[in-house]
């Protein structure tokens, strides 16, 4: 059976963490492990992620839950620890306030990839769809700007980050490979997804669409919230992997794009 591991990093987020521990017990898909990562929280957050482990212990679900709590150096120092001890085929980030858009998600991912099928050999590097945006209650507002394309390579992302992170399942071994780079505060996200599929591609493997939705995005985030400093850090993220000259290009396009639709 494959395996997904998915990967929350919490941090004082016990308003929002129970929508998040819900929609991944509530995976029909028994092949989950589930990682909660947290920094050191002060508030209810481990609390609530013991009474979800008990809860998942106790249910026939075969999930696998996993706590961590321990001071770390920034949201992508704690996602390395996740990837670090991951142990399924693909790893995913659904961090607190996150969801799976239905029960069965993980399950039609499978069937849509035709993974079952598949000798582990030959798994592709990248599963990857689309994201419905929501509120801070859960209720969703609207799909994601950015939308995936049917083929996807690294250098896609020269249009912006089409697959959200949250939507993009990376094989492991592979990932493995590919730490966050934590001299990032905002962006280490961008960047990690593009090296795991410039390494998809030096190794000849594929990334396969699934054609649905299968992720929920709390918009209110790091990025949102210092969004000046995300942009810039981006850019420079960008620029390293596509190269000045194009990055300054492409976005004095989008630039203008924006002008014209505002006349």
């Amino acid at each position: 059976m494959i395996r997904f591991t998915v990967v929350t990093i919490t941090y004082n987020a016990a308003s929002v963490l129970p929508r998040t521990l819900q929609s991944v017990l509530d995976q029909t898909y028994e092949g989950v492990e589930h990682l909660i990562i947290d920094g050191a929280s002060t508030d209810q957050t481990m609390s609530l992620a013991e009474a979800y482990k008990q809860q998942s212990d106790l249910s026939d679900s075969h999930h696998k839950v996993i706590l961590q709590s321990e001071p770390d150096h920034g949201i992508y120092d704690a996602m390395n620890k996740g990837l670090t001890q991951a142990s399924g085929d693909y790893i995913v980030y659904m961090n607190a306030g996150d969801a799976f858009p239905s029960p069965d998600t993980l399950e039609q991912i499978v069937r849509r990839c035709r993974l079952a099928e598949l000798p582990s050999a030959e798994l592709p590097a990248v599963l990857y769809g689309d994201t419905l945006i929501t509120d801070s209650e859960g209720h969703v507002l609207h799909p994601r700007r950015l939308r995936p394309p049917q083929q996807l390579s690294w250098r896609s992302f020269r249009q912006g980050m089409l697959v959200c992170h949250q939507a993009f399942y990376a094989r492991t071994d592979l990932a493995k490979n590919v730490q966050y780079d934590t001299r990032y505060r905002y962006s280490a996200d961008v960047d990690w997804c593009i090296r795991v599929m410039v390494e998809a591609e030096r190794m000849g493997l594929t990334l396969c669409n699934v054609g649905m939705v299968v992720a929920h995005y709390a918009e209110e985030g790091q990025t949102t919230r210092h969004r000046r400093a995300s942009l810039m850090e981006r850019y420079r993220v960008m620029a390293h992997h596509y190269g000045h000259l194009q990055t300054f290009m492409l976005h004095a396009w989008f630039v203008v794009r924006f002008l014209c639709r505002m006349k």
